[in-house]
């Protein structure tokens, strides 16, 4: 008996010739789109594109009828809405800057479709991630770099659980992306040359700061002071829901030489100001640590952790506290460690694991 995979299409072309490329491997695959759009009018939703909009559906549907394979679409709204719409606002109404990805591969795309999946019977889920699962000598699971290192995407994966990974494929990793729309064109797959979305994908216009003021009404943080290091005012702001650590544009701020974001403090709405030297630390602090090539952190080991999606890596030395937090030191100093970002650690190709900076 075929195996079955539930296939996430987006109506991009990298989930889309992953479907393809299941099927040609000999697994029975059902291609779902997740419905996480809220209650827009029909025009927004179809202009929001992405993986959200309405285009999304129709173009997964239409690839799904070229490759002759079932197609649904499952409502994820609520779980949309908590999971990653909602932890977005309250993290900027915090001080800290989210990645609403992480939280939706982990929670929605994984977590909420894995399930839904297995109760129909599916062994596997399966997504257009560039990056790839093996399983490692000690039995764990862990997510190996893809084979193209300009579109990979492991950073934004390192919070997948043990229980998620031992039925997700990613079959896309083995390719490049020039290699992954050859073979769309290749089966006439009609997304072939559909550009990558880039934005986040609620937020079109990328108009971070209108979005909160919408979503929190009168919970948005009210205008304060730009202050140095030890306290002294230097202008006003618009809202700490405006800036993150190492920001430069934007600022509307006269000084007669650049000025950074440095810190944002919550709790006395203040945003302090200073060099660019001041944006960099060789330590980074980090919580909510999931492990995925090793089971505990049981001693120092060196690593590679990149601090932002499209950090480059940096050497470092990864040692668990004892209240479970894990310090990262640097061979050398990484700009704008920024709290709420994620730090993820890395050992040759594999992702070690990672977790959610506070600073230090």
């Amino acid at each position: 008996m075929k195996q079955k995979v539930v296939v996430g299409m987006s109506g991009g072309v990298d989930s889309s010739v992953a479907a393809y490329l299941l099927r040609e491997q000999g697994y029975e695959v059902i291609g779902v789109t997740m419905q996480v759009w809220q209650d827009e009018d029909p025009q927004t939703q179809a202009q929001q594109g992405g993986c959200c909009g309405l285009s999304a559906v129709e173009d997964a549907r239409a690839v799904a009828q070229v490759l002759e394979i079932p197609y649904y679409v499952m409502n994820f709204k609520r779980e949309f809405r908590e999971n990653v719409m909602d932890y977005f606002v309250e993290e900027y109404l915090q001080g800290r800057t989210p990645n609403p990805c992480i939280a939706c591969n982990r929670y929605v795309k994984w977590e909420s479709l894995l399930r839904r999946s297995l109760e129909l019977g599916a062994d596997y889920i399966a997504t257009g991630h560039y990056a790839r699962v093996d399983r490692l000598d000690n039995g764990r699971f862990a997510i190996r770099n893809s084979v193209t290192a300009q579109k990979d995407q492991t950073y934004a994966l390192y919070n997948l659980t043990q229980e998620q990974l031992a039925h997700t494929l990613m079959p896309v990793g083995e390719y490049t992306k020039e290699e992954i729309r050859q073979i769309a064109r290749r089966q006439g797959l009609p997304v072939a040359h559909k550009p990558d979305s880039q934005e986040i994908c609620f937020i079109p216009d990328h108009d971070y700061a209108a979005f909160i003021d919408r979503e929190a009404g009168e919970r948005v943080p009210p205008p304060g002071d730009f202050v140095t290091k030890d306290g002294q005012v230097l202008g006003r702001h618009k809202g700490i829901t405006h800036y993150t650590v190492g920001q430069r544009r934007g600022l509307e701020l006269a000084m007669g030489r650049r000025i950074f974001v440095t810190e944002i403090r919550p709790k006395t709405n203040q945003v302090v100001l200073g060099e660019n030297e001041d944006t960099f630390t060789r330590q980074v602090l980090c919580d909510q640590v999931n492990y995925m090539a090793v089971e505990d952190l049981t001693k120092a080991r060196r690593a590679v952790a990149k601090i932002r999606y499209n950090h480059g890596g940096a050497p470092c030395v990864i040692e668990k506290q004892p209240d479970g937090k894990v310090l990262c030191s640097f061979d050398q100093p990484v700009r704008a460690s920024t709290p709420g970002q994620a730090v993820v650690f890395y050992e040759g190709e594999y992702v070690l694991g990672g977790g959610t900076i506070l600073g230090i």
